[in-house]
């Protein structure tokens, strides 16, 4: 393979990738889901210690480490949990019981909030060193001091409630990921003693700053609300004396399960948000040095065991180091970076329909402007010609242009239906709210399958054109969401195929109608024939490889789970079909095992931007990458729940511009990358590609960055201006 244009060779595949592994008799062919999602959190964690990363970035990365084990608690372990208490002893994909699921799971979390306050350690010297100060234990200058405490007197004293523990003051109820803190008294009066409970209000900051004028030259001064209520204790108890003190964080099971006999989806999903801020307790973070006495009345009060406990020695609580991340330090943070529009819709005037109906046109998001898509629907709602509009949301954001451009063409008198997933984890209450929204602007509601979710990424708009109509579609691989938008990699793809455009009509009566499709001309839908389609075309491949023809599979997905998928590609590897998996996050198929997957190889890229495109190439009887490759887009993983759970949705990439930018430019850069990829071991562990020495290493993210991409060129693309990567035969494909 080469790296860039400039044709320069890559690292060869680690050794790791290269010894073949036996798998011993007792192994399983799979690697646990749970086990294996650690993995790739503990990669995530380790961009915070990437120290070619500016210094907040990697401060990003560690507070995301945070969030992402807050949800595996709040779901995973919670489902686990529930079924250890329900008895239920169904085994995972490696063949483990619940509770042993859980032991595994504990161990490795301890390993992995060890490395967090590891390297919190690390980065709060280095953001000291910067002139980002986070005092929490330290002495702070007497003109911080006294703005500190006037803020504790003014804004935080009128809010907080402290309340004492005893038999006349019953246990306070503490939400999920609610802080508290709790405080051992002794009256000066009397000498009698008492604890106190002090729950944080979600609605305070994580952090206080303290405002520039106050801390001068001495840069910026954070300290956290909990540290800040401990500093000033004695003011909120006048007449005692502090003996001692701890801070809590409790996470609660926030999953949420709907029957499927539900009459009313709405009604039922207000209800169960509720019950999901009262869950069970899942864990419970202490301070180290915790009151024991207070931290006995904590696991008995809130019903825990010993087993959902961990005592941190640091930051409690990491996903709010974020608040510090927004500090304005442009020279500590990545360089801006603002996302082309594309020249082919600009060749139009910015006329998408136009540019639409020209020839098929992928955008890549972020390199590319969400706003293609956004006018796309704006466009369509100034449109007189335009007729119908219909689009499914399954996260759109809190601040969303596209549910305002809908709203639009509702009240511009178009037919108007947006199908809103309610069962969007943790944006269940926001999408209730859109959908509230939405039908009082006149558009038809529909919330789709009580128990599927609508995951596909679709949005049909149906034009008048002289004596007949035309559909124009945006199928996409992410959210209709602004935000993630410009961090996620993405591809939103547009076409006037009167095929494609059936298709999704027949899609949107089936989620509607429930009116299941048939004879399908294009795309394959999941519960449908998704699966089965992938099937076909990895059978194709193992015939072609025992007939002597090129046979090879690239996939690029963000979970590999599926028990059928995997044991297809087993079969694939063993038939002599060359496997190439670009894997973000959980992949449970074990590569480098000889006489199982001896020919897969698979790589997770983790960098600047969330990889979460979903790509799936297959040789077709010629050597990949080539124009007869069969190449597809989708908005559905190799995971059990998005081939037969979910409404999905498998997109043929027929034009031969988008053919090329999908597999040759999008692929097969993120198969080259060599800075921000990881190997991953017969062993389930994984580490970073290597670069042999005097090898140009190629990152994808900054190629994508500083290169147009090819259906977006627009006539510029004669000129020859997107240089091409290259893949040199002979090497592992």
């Amino acid at each position: 393979m080469s790296t860039s244009p400039t044709g320069t060779d890559p690292a060869p595949a680690s050794a790791g990738t290269t010894q073949m592994a036996e798998l011993a008799p007792d192994e399983s062919p799979y690697f646990n889901r749970e086990l294996s999602w650690l993995q790739f959190n503990q990669r995530v964690l380790a961009e915070a210690c990437n120290e070619a990363y500016p210094l907040l970035e990697r401060l990003r990365f560690l507070s995301i480490s945070g969030s992402n084990l807050d949800e595996f608690m709040m779901i995973r372990v919670a489902g686990l949990v529930g079924q250890v208490q329900r008895g239920l002893d169904t085994p995972s994909i490696d063949g483990r019981s619940p509770s042993q699921q859980l032991g595994a799971i504990r161990e490795k979390l301890a390993e992995l909030s060890a490395m967090q306050q590891s390297i919190w350690r690390s980065l709060r010297a280095g953001l000291a060193g910067a002139d980002i100060h986070v005092a929490d234990e330290e002495r702070v200058s007497p003109e911080a001091h006294k703005w500190l405490k006037r803020y504790f007197l003014n804004e935080i004293l009128p809010i907080i409630t402290p309340q004492a523990l005893d038999p006349a003051h019953p246990f306070p109820f503490v939400q999920n990921e609610g802080l508290g803190l709790l405080f051992t008294l002794t009256r000066n009066a009397t000498g009698e003693q008492l604890i106190e409970m002090v729950l944080i209000p979600s609605a305070l900051p994580r952090f206080v700053r303290v405002p520039d004028e106050v801390t001068g030259a001495n840069g910026a001064l954070y300290i956290s609300i909990a540290r800040l209520i401990q500093r000033y204790a004695g003011e909120l108890f006048p007449g005692f004396t502090v003996q001692g003190d701890g801070l809590f964080r409790v996470l609660r099971d926030s999953d949420i399960e709907i029957a499927e006999e539900a009459e009313d989806l709405v009604r039922t999903f207000r209800s169960a948000i509720q019950r999901r801020r009262r869950g069970q307790v899942i864990q419970l973070e202490i301070d180290e040095d915790f009151d024991p006495a207070a931290e006995a009345l904590l696991l008995d009060q809130l019903g825990i065991n010993e087993a959902a406990l961990i005592k941190t020695d640091g930051m409690i609580g990491v996903d709010g180091l974020a608040e510090i991340v927004r500090e304005d330090r442009p020279d500590l943070k990545f360089d801006a970076y603002s996302p082309r529009f594309p020249e082919r819709i600009r060749e139009h005037d910015g006329d998408a329909f136009s540019a639409i109906r020209e020839k098929d046109i992928i955008v890549h998001h972020p390199y590319e402007s969400f706003e293609v898509v956004v006018d796309f629907i704006r466009q369509a709602a100034a449109d007189p010609d335009v007729v119908a509009i219909k689009q499914t949301l399954y996260r759109a954001g809190s601040q969303s242009a596209v549910i305002n451009a809908l709203i639009e063409a509702a009240e511009a008198g178009k037919s108007v239906t947006a199908v809103v997933e309610l069962k969007a984890r943790f944006d269940e209450e926001q999408n209730l709210q859109w959908a509230g929204k939405l039908e009082r602007a006149g558009v038809q509601v529909i919330y789709g399958f009580t128990d599927w979710k609508t995951h596909a990424k679709v949005a049909m708009v149906v034009r008048r054109e002289g004596d007949s109509f035309r559909t124009y579609c945006h199928l996409g691989t992410g959210n209709y969401h602004p935000v993630t938008a410009r961090v996620y990699t993405d591809l939103s793809f547009f076409t006037a195929d009167p095929k494609l455009g059936r298709d999704v009509a027949k899609m949107f009566n089936f989620v509607t109608g429930y009116v299941e499709p048939h004879a399908l001309e294009r795309m394959h839908i999941a519960p449908i024939d998704l699966r089965e389609e992938i099937y076909t075309r990895i059978d194709t491949e193992i015939a072609n490889a025992q007939a002597g023809k090129p046979a090879a599979i690239w996939l690029k997905c963000n979970q590999l789970t599926d028990e059928g998928v995997i044991d297809r590609l087993y079969a694939a590897s063993n038939a002599g079909v060359q496997v190439e998996l670009v894997v973000r996050g959980i992949c449970c198929l074990r590569p480098g095992i000889a006489g199982l997957s001896e020919n897969i190889r698979v790589k997770s890229v983790i960098g600047r931007f969330l990889e979460h495109s979903r790509i799936y190439a297959f040789a077709n009887g010629h050597p990949l990458p080539s124009a007869h490759a069969a190449v597809f887009i989708a908005s559905a993983d190799m995971m059990s729940r998005n081939l037969d759970r979910r409404v999905e949705t498998l997109i043929p990439i027929l034009n031969r511009t988008v053919h090329d930018q999908v597999l040759q430019q999008v692929l097969l850069a993120n198969m080259l990358d060599s800075e921000q990829s990881w190997w991953l071991h017969p062993d389930g562990s994984y580490t970073r590609v290597e670069v042999e020495p005097g090898v140009r290493p190629f990152n994808c993210h900054r190629y994508f960055m500083t290169n147009p991409s090819l259906s977006g060129r627009g006539g510029a693309l004669e000129a020859g201006a997107v240089p091409k990567l290259s893949l040199r035969r002979g090497a592992a494909a």
